[in-house]
């Protein structure tokens, strides 16, 4: 299976406020890309334009898989998850009132991963095992850590190729981030996923990163093609590392 995806020169917004402004970035099959940028730089608008949920007014986003190409400024989301393109919202967004089961059945409404459920649920629980002790309830009414695991888990029972994570440290508790950013890492290892992180704490992205760009007000500034690169630049010294 041959992916990537290339977004080129995006402009997107929400009415009269533009968010992204001549966007362009590309990952190709088998990498963790850190997209890093503190909050209202336009992460999130990005992902969204990837998934169909913002339409961009400018640009391009096309996935090419195995060998075809798809336009998915002009897909639904229910298309583009179709193709195999899952995400993790910043947030959770999860259905606070459905079970964690419940939650975790409704994420592979996809045709190809309806005759997968069994298999993906059992994965979902052998990866995060506090949701099969819960798995009866409410989502609701579990912790922010426990959430995210569900959040994660919903998304990989759609059996994605390309998986999307909005801000998977927002509103957690620092050992509760490593755990979150170490499961996404051994998620990608085991299930051969391709990722594309938003996230704002530069430490904990670059530990499972391949490389990553840097957002500043809806504009790449900087396309770091290694991790060291990224611990280089200046933008990342003084922002994150504090010299």
């Amino acid at each position: 299976m041959a992916l990537k995806l290339t977004v080129e020169n995006v402009d997107a917004g929400y009415r009269a406020v533009r968010a992204l402004h001549g966007v362009s970035l590309d990952i190709v099959q088998g990498e963790t890309v850190a997209l890093l940028g503190t909050n209202g730089n336009g992460k999130s608008t990005l992902m969204k334009c990837i998934m169909g949920m913002v339409r961009p007014t400018g640009g391009a986003v096309t996935l090419e898989l195995d060998g075809q190409r798809h336009d998915l400024t002009r897909l639904s989301t229910e298309e583009i998850v179709n193709l195999g393109v899952s995400m993790v919202p910043e947030g959770r967004r999860l259905f606070p009132k459905l079970t964690v089961e419940e939650n975790l059945l409704l994420g592979a409404f996809r045709a190809l991963a309806r005759g997968e459920i069994t298999k993906n649920l059992a994965y979902s629980y052998e990866m995060f095992p506090a949701l099969k002790e819960r798995r009866r309830q409410l989502a609701g009414s579990m912790s922010g850590g426990q959430q995210q695991m569900l959040a994660i888990a919903r998304a990989l029972m759609s059996a994605p190729k390309l998986l999307l994570v909005d801000e998977p440290s927002v509103g957690l508790a620092p050992i509760l981030v490593s755990h979150t950013i170490t499961a996404i890492k051994e998620l990608k290892q085991r299930y051969g996923l391709t990722v594309l992180m938003a996230e704002q704490n530069f430490h904990q992205a670059v530990r499972i990163a391949d490389r990553g760009y840097i957002i500043v007000h809806g504009e790449i500034v900087f396309d770091g093609r290694s991790v060291a690169a990224l611990e280089q630049n200046d933008l990342v010294k003084s922002y994150y590392l504090g010299t």
